[in-house]
This record gives C-alpha cells, structure tokens and sequence, in this order.
C-alpha cells in the first residue's frame, strides 16, 4: 500500500468542488478554555452544517469523483450515513444504508429524512458492515466503505488545509480517530506543509483497536469496542486506513468516557457548541495529557454534534 495514496492535488481539488455549505467552518481561539487547559487552543467547529459532522466533506467528494450513477451502499454509525445520504440526494444517485439496530435514533431519523434507504441489521456496526457487503454484492451495487475510499479521505483533508491559515504554526493538532479517514487527510496535508507540526489521533480507551493496530505496524482486532463515542468505536481497522495514517502521524492517545462527557460539557459551557463524544476527543485528549502540551499552540477539530435530547440531558446536564 503506497504511504502517500492520498493526494495533495486532489485534495486542493476537494476544496474546490465540495458543496460549499461544509466548507471553511469556523475555527478560533478558544480563551475561555486556554486557562484550565494550559494551552493556547484552536478550535475548528465542523459541526453547524446539514448534518451536523465533517463527513460532509468526504461524501460530496466521493460522490463527483464517481463514474456513472452507481447504486451505492455503505455501513455506518449514523454520522457517515448521513453524510452518504446528503450526497446521494444531491447528485440524484440510489442508497442504501446498513446500521445496527442500537444505533443513535436521531442518526437514523436523520438519514431517512435525507431520502435513504436504512435497515437496521445486527447488535454493532460490524454486523452492520458485513449485511451491507452482502447486499451490494447481491444487487451488484458500490460498496463504500469510510476508511478505504480514497475520496473520502481527501474529502476530509481539507480541514488540513484550512486550518493552515492559522497565521502561526501549531506545535500539535489532536484528531479524532475512529476508521482513519480524517486523521490521514489532514496529516496528509499538514505534513507537506507544516511538517514539525505534531498530528496526533485519539481513540476512546474502550476501542483502541487503531491505537494498537498503529504501534504493532499492522492491522489488531479486538473482540469488542465499548464506549459511548459510536463515531470512534472501532473493532476491526481497514488495512488501508492503517497504510495511510502509518507514516503521518506522531502520536495516538486515548481517553476515558468519563473524560468526554467532561469535554462535552466544557465545550458546551464555554463555547455554546453541543458535541457528540466523538466530536470532544480532542479536548479530552488536553484535560487528560494536559502538562504534554502546556504552552503550546495546539489545535484540535469538534468534528461531531448529533445527539439525542435524552443524551443531552444525561451528559450535558451539571
């Protein structure tokens, strides 16, 4: 697997081409954290757009890279689908979804109200997973898989790319890192063009299957992932998300849930941003490896905001 299948031309070319609505989302300092902290903090906010995540961004790529008008199918804990769904309704191409059946309800309202297909399939997203490969194989349809496409990777690189206009240099930026694809976009492009800037993943301490899978150099499974952060619970990492992140990133952290729930409501307190456990990631990477990083620049992306009122009201509450 090359090292450097992502490209930085195509993902220039995303920045382009991506419906505008996902694009250049809000990034500033965050002063009413920097104290506890200990840092100075960037935040770059993907949450106030249609579906309320950064998947937007490699969705809409994906789907003007495509050839014809394929019938496409996709596993997902909520947020991707819904990504997959805005896409697909815009550029008029059939999908079906595949989620397990505890998936966020908000997520799945939400996919269907963009017009796709959903079915409910098994107790966790790989359940979910292998339905969705046996269906596409069936009607002979364009399994797409978050973490393998190309496209979807480059997609999200553009957070890379806007976050480089920060007029100084980040010592670090903490990403979340659940199938890989943000993570290696955005690498992807820091990298090349800010390459002391230290990328750094963080996994939920409940599923560090990439975590592991990134120190041992290839792929570890685990038996399962338990947290409440669905966006970044993964059991079994694509062979090809481990290729591209290998070379690129410095560090992996993980969090305890207890940790992201204190993001969450550190974030809704100080910022007014409501974000899901995944989304606040990094944050709990800061209050958790605090003195790693005191003084330093550091950037980090709300990468998602989908919860449910019921969540709210048992993670945000004081």
């Amino acid at each position: 697997m090359a090292l450097n299948r992502l490209s930085l031309e195509r993902i220039a070319q995303a920045a382009a081409l991506i419906d505008p609505v996902f694009l250049d989302s809000p990034q500033f300092r965050a002063e009413s954290l920097e104290q506890q902290l200990g840092c100075r903090l960037v935040v770059k906010v993907e949450t106030l757009n249609p579906i309320r995540s950064f998947k937007g961004r490699g969705t809409e790529y994906l789907a003007v890279s495509l050839d014809g008008r394929p019938h496409l199918v996709c596993a997902t804990a909520g947020n991707f689908g819904q990504g997959m769904a805005y896409s697909a309704r815009k550029h008029g191409l059939p999908l079906t979804i595949f989620t397990s059946v505890i998936a966020n309800p908000l997520k799945v309202e939400r996919m269907r109200a963009l017009g796709a297909d959903v079915r409910l399939v098994g107790e966790d997203f790989d359940a979910a997973h292998l339905a969705a490969k046996a269906f596409a194989v069936e009607i002979d349809a364009r399994l797409v898989e978050d973490g393998r496409e190309r496209a979807i990777a480059e997609g999200a690189g553009t957070i890379g790319l806007e976050l480089l206009r920060w007029p100084e240099p980040f010592h670090a930026i903490l990403v979340p890192l659940g199938d890989g694809a943000l993570l290696a976009g955005v690498a992807r492009w820091v990298k090349a063009h800010q390459p002391a800037t230290q990328m750094i993943g963080v996994c939920a301490s409940g599923a560090p299957a990439m975590e592991r899978s990134w120190r041992a150099g290839q792929v570890q499974e685990l038996e399962r992932a338990e947290t409440i952060a669905d966006g970044i619970a993964v059991r079994i990492p694509l062979p090809e998300a481990l290729a591209d992140i290998m070379a690129l990133v410095d560090d992996i952290l993980l969090v305890e849930d207890d940790t992201l729930v204190a993001a969450m409501r550190h974030a809704h307190q100080e910022l007014g941003v409501v974000l899901e456990p995944s989304g606040a990631a990094g944050l709990a990477a800061l209050l958790t490896y605090g003195e790693r990083f005191r003084g330093q620049l550091i950037g980090t992306i709300l990468s998602g905001g989908n919860v449910t009122i019921q969540q709210m009201q048992r993670w945000l509450a004081p």
